[in-house]
């Protein structure tokens, strides 16, 4: 299991280290296990005409892609530094606070009545994207930190993210407050 921690980075600043646990993998895996080995099994074993293979081949083909997908997030680290926000793993990708041009904070509910779901933050700037969501190990801290910078880099955010921002117990800055206020 991956958790956050201090680490020392190139530059010689601390940082922190986040990365996905495997209880918060775990879901995902047996998901794609669900779809993949039954469309296996049936294609290995009985006799199937070629446009019901397929079709099982396209079914079974989604759940390999959700499988591979959720190997790469659970591979993926970031890293968090006074300067920025850098993801290490198969795709690597950066954005330096100076450069941030876009938050979005998220809320995806599995419920009518909202009380489960998961949030996800995507950020963006200089040509890159990152999203991560709140399964990650310290996701309230890479929140806190990406409202500092938006806020630093005077930000517009959407009504949904400033909510959900509140909803983190984060205070977004409004008129008149010190960004000092926030740290």
């Amino acid at each position: 299991m991956m958790s956050a921690g201090a680490i020392a980075t190139d530059e010689g600043l601390a940082a922190t280290r986040h990365g996905y646990p495997v209880s918060a993998m775990v879901g995902d895996y047996l998901r794609s296990a669900a779809g993949l080995v039954p469309v296996a099994i049936i294609l290995a074993v009985v006799p199937v005409a070629t446009v019901p293979a397929v079709i099982l081949g396209g079914f079974g083909a989604v759940f390999a892609v959700f499988g591979a997908r959720t190997v790469v997030r659970h591979q993926t680290r970031l890293e968090l530094t006074e300067t920025g926000i850098r993801i290490t793993g198969l795709v690597p990708r950066a954005i330096s606070w100076a450069e941030l041009e876009r938050m979005r904070l998220a809320y995806y509910s599995t419920r009518r009545d909202k009380r489960d779901g998961w949030m996800q933050l995507e950020l963006s700037g200089a040509g890159a994207r990152i999203s991560i969501d709140s399964r990650l190990d310290g996701f309230d801290e890479v929140v806190r930190r990406a409202t500092f910078a938006a806020a630093t880099r005077n930000l517009n955010l959407a009504d949904a993210t400033a909510a959900n921002l509140e909803a983190l117990g984060i205070r977004v800055p409004g008129q008149g407050e010190r960004l000092g206020e926030l740290a």
